[in-house]
């Protein structure tokens, strides 16, 4: 038997082809949240938070990125009231998407 032909019969064997990437698909569906519809006063702490908020400040981010919650901390890049956008980090959140933002204290 030539060496290539002996190697082949080593390599990985998918009986069901499809099946890893059906899974992954399932477990992201079953993974969804539903959005969460924000009060009046958690609405005003965000808003508040957005106000004073100035690039370079810590911050910490929590987000509705369309199937689940995520969270963010980092530095603030970019505070953008004409998009109506908050970057921290390499993360562009839409402020209709915030669930909760803090500001960190700095470490001066």
């Amino acid at each position: 038997m030539r060496r290539e032909d002996r190697a082949k019969q080593f390599l990985p064997f998918d009986a069901m082809k499809g099946l890893a990437a059906a899974m992954k698909r399932q477990e992201e569906r079953l993974a969804r949240t539903e959005r969460r519809d924000l009060g009046e006063e958690d609405a005003a702490a965000i808003s508040s938070a957005l106000s004073h908020l100035t690039r370079g400040e810590n911050a910490t981010a929590t987000y509705y990125d369309g199937a689940q919650y995520r969270e963010v901390t980092g530095v603030v890049t970019k505070v953008d009231e004409i998009r109506r956008t908050l970057t921290i980090g390499e993360t562009a959140i839409a402020f209709d998407d915030l669930s909760a933002l803090s500001v960190l204290p700095s470490d001066d």
